[in-house]
């Protein structure tokens, strides 16, 4: 089974603008709402047309003007349980399978957990992302937020994570147990200054 294949995947969007609206003869394109991928008119909000697609029994949504690479037969567009996906016509006789989601890329993280993988960039069937070791089923450690190398200021767990607050970034634990924010360096001399100055004024009472 092949997978990944960039150029494929921008010739099957051109594919799809080529289709003509039917309402005004516009053309449709492949857009993405809150109940998942649909047809809409490029010419929107003139024209609302709006073409569902609603099952994902792998049924063929569009038939793409490319080759498949492993037989030459018409490769297609279909609609499967787990989303989009580009496969060959001549399926079953030919598995060529090209999926249209972004490769997982590997942050070069190590897991903390099993201490063998590495964290790789993933994406839920609902497109959220979060990062899970390379080795599962047989590892299931994961986090939802980007993972930075360091260790955990208070409980000494090995790996951060990257927490977006109202203030900035900051690094938290990625312990589920702990969770601890950690110290900046200019937080740590701020702590340090206070602790000398409390230091001073107590000598002098």
């Amino acid at each position: 089974m092949t997978t990944n294949n960039p150029p494929l995947f921008s010739a099957h969007e051109q594919a799809l603008s080529h289709t003509p609206c039917p309402q005004c003869g516009g053309k449709l394109v492949m857009r993405f709402g809150k109940r998942g991928p649909f047809f809409g008119c490029d010419h929107y909000p003139s024209c609302d047309y709006i073409q569902p697609i609603n099952h994902n029994d792998g049924h063929i949504v569009k038939e793409l003007d490319m080759p498949c690479p492993e037989c030459e037969s018409p490769l297609v567009l279909r609609q499967g349980r787990y989303g989009m996906f580009i496969g060959c016509s001549a399926y079953p006789a030919c598995h060529y399978l090209a999926s249209t989601e972004k490769k997982a890329e590997n942050t070069d993280v190590g897991c903390p957990e099993c201490h063998k993988g590495h964290l790789t960039e993933r994406k839920s069937r609902y497109g959220k992302v979060f990062y899970a070791c390379d080795q599962y089923p047989s590892c299931r450690f994961a986090v939802n937020n980007k993972p930075v190398v360091g260790t955990c200021q208070q409980c000494g767990f090995g790996l951060l994570i990257e927490k977006k607050l109202a203030s900035g970034v900051k690094l938290q634990c990625a312990d589920r147990k702990c969770h601890a924010y950690q110290a900046t360096d200019n937080e740590d001399k701020k702590s340090i200054k206070k602790s000398l100055l409390r230091r001073r004024l107590f000598k002098l009472e």
